[in-house]
């Protein structure tokens, strides 16, 4: 079945940096586009970043210059690169993939940032 585990979250300094990692099983890894969510306390679910099967990256606004979003079909692995961090930032980060319509999500891996 379709498993996607994410992890690096920790608690970071405003300014500071964190690479997110989800781990993908169950599907054609390369076929698939990847999406980055967040869902901060209290907060509606929103898009960070995207990624298309062949690497196409698209931004959220309030990340773009700030996040890099990256995949690895040898290792059926999306990356986060999460630069100068802002308290806004905090959050549950989330993995998604949409197939044949239905959407998959990992657990989320929490980014706090506060000083």
């Amino acid at each position: 079945q379709v498993q996607l585990v994410e992890s690096g979250g920790g608690l970071v300094q405003p300014g500071g940096s964190l690479r997110l990692s989800c781990v993908a099983s169950g599907f054609t890894f390369s076929s698939y586009g990847l999406r980055w969510y967040r869902q901060a306390p209290g907060k509606e679910r929103e898009l960070v970043a995207v990624i298309s099967n062949i690497g196409t990256p698209n931004y959220a606004n309030f990340v773009k210059g700030r996040f890099t979003i990256s995949r690895s079909n040898a290792k059926n692995t999306v990356y986060l690169q999460m630069n100068s961090l802002k308290p806004e930032d905090t959050a549950v980060y989330l993995c998604n993939v949409w197939i044949n319509g239905y959407d998959y999500w990992g657990q989320g891996t929490q980014v706090t940032v506060s000083s």
